[in-house]
């Protein structure tokens, strides 16, 4: 295949493309498929001639759009969304296209800058002071980026090059409802899963600022080190938030430094009236949040903003010879502000984003699912035998049938065999609720009212 076959072939994927999307509703939003039949249906080893490119395009055609969850569905309301609104699209399609890799400022230029610009348009539209920051991969990479600061800081960065051995006994807070993320980034910072302290919450999910408090100096007088508070704001389970202020205070007071989890929740921020859910965010030391949740941004695309970026690169940053500007000393390299070395051009998906949509068409999404959620909320609890276990979170709520826990494992089953919506599951206050959650991009107020007629349906 050259460029020219490429020119063919992207106008029939464009075609295809735009079909694929205007048929979604008509397919079932997860697929119905054993394990393993996806590679069944492919040769054992690699081809050791070129192919025709129909014969590739008949075998996408045949194996790929029936084996997807189809995440672009308008009644996908698992998980949390990955949108891809298409200007977002067209976006990666040109970022593909240039394929370059944007490690420093001299190999993509454009990208480092507009990078750096949309971290300040996305900070200002969500109210936020601190207008540097970086575009991960995800917020998983954001948190282990800033625990590994956290870590280093406390340390006085000698972590780094002496080790953790001989280090005091690390320790770090977070409620019970943050992200595994959170797990993750303990993990493989050398500071260990027990030294995750979850701290108790209240009736109302947020963290007890006393019990925070208390375990910070329980565990100095033990002789371990506090590095660093990780504060919720929109969890992953039922959308809980730590009283974010109070937190960030707190931790500032007792000389750790903070950061705010809002990888689903923070997108909504660019709506003036949720930011007391966060309210005390514009305090902490690190944010992130992922446009490619809520936003529209497609998937890759997570945000974490600094309020002094200098201990993060400090923390992540190495310049060997090999990756020096030659002639320039002070100059954005945005591969030192996060883990890994190479980087895509994840900026412009978010240029294209703003100007195509405006912060009020996105804004308009945004508030459309959040009043669509508490209808949804409200028509299923008329059904019978069903109950709302945690109230609606912006978008996102569960419920269950009073029936029990095998019973409504059972319903969530039907409904997803049923393939007309796509829910998921969690665990509760003790017991197994089914999510909701509102959010993909091109979802009608139908779409969403399907949800009640199906549980009424299946429930039965």
């Amino acid at each position: 295949m050259n460029h020219e076959d490429l020119r063919l072939w992207s106008k029939r994927a464009a075609d295809w493309a735009a079909d694929y999307h205007a048929g979604l509703r008509a397919r079932p939003v997860r697929p119905d498929i054993a394990p393993g039949s996806i590679a069944a249906a492919l040769p054992p080893a690699a081809p050791e001639e070129a192919e025709p490119m129909q014969a590739i395009w008949d075998d996408f055609e045949r194996l790929v759009p029936g084996g997807m969850t189809h995440w672009q569905h308008p009644r996908f309301f698992a998980y949390f969304p990955a949108n891809a609104a298409p200007a977002s699209m067209l976006a990666e399609q040109l970022a593909n296209a240039i394929a370059a890799q944007a490690m420093l400022w001299q190999t993509s230029p454009a990208a480092t800058e507009i990078e750096m610009v949309m971290v300040r348009w996305l900070a200002g539209a969500l109210g936020l002071p601190q207008a540097r920051g970086v575009i991960h991969d995800s917020a998983t990479t954001a948190t282990l980026s800033a625990v590994l600061t956290m870590r280093e800081k406390a340390l006085g960065w000698e972590g780094l090059t002496r080790g953790l051995s001989g280090a005091p006994r690390l320790r770090l807070y977070a409620s019970d409802q943050t992200h595994s993320s959170v797990d993750k980034a303990v993990r493989l910072a050398g500071i260990g899963q027990e030294n995750l302290v979850k701290v108790a919450t209240d009736t109302e999910g947020a963290m007890d600022m006393v019990a925070l408090a208390g375990a910070i100096a329980a565990d100095r007088a033990a002789g371990y080190l506090p590095i660093g508070v990780v504060v919720c704001a929109g969890g992953t389970s039922v959308g809980a938030f730590d009283r974010v202020g109070a937190v960030v205070a707190l931790a500032r007071r007792e000389g750790l430094m903070s950061h705010v989890d809002a990888a689903w929740a923070g997108s909504a921020m660019i709506c003036p009236e949720f930011r007391g859910l966060w309210a005390g965010a514009e305090a902490a030391d690190s944010v992130v949040m992922n446009p490619h949740k809520w936003l529209g941004a497609q998937f890759d695309c997570a945000v974490q903003f600094l309020a002094d970026p200098g201990p993060q690169i400090r923390t992540l940053g190495l310049r060997p010879a090999y990756l020096e500007t030659p002639g320039v000393e002070e100059i954005t390299n945005f591969n030192e502000w996060t883990v890994p070395l190479g980087r895509r051009f994840r900026a412009l998906k978010l240029w294209f984003l703003f100007r195509a949509y405006g912060l009020e068409g996105l804004r308009a999404r945004i508030r459309n699912h959040v009043s669509w959620a508490a209808e949804a909320a409200a028509a299923l609890a008329a059904v019978p035998g069903v109950e709302i276990v945690s109230a609606p979170s912006l978008s996102l709520f569960s419920f269950a049938l009073a029936a029990g826990d095998t019973a409504t494992e059972a319903l969530l089953a039907r409904i997803n065999a049923d393939g007309r919506i796509y829910l998921t599951q969690t665990r509760h206050a003790g017991r197994y609720v089914i999510r909701v959650q509102i959010g993909q991009f091109d979802c009608t107020a139908e779409d969403v009212r399907m949800i009640a007629t199906v549980v009424t349906e299946l429930s039965r």
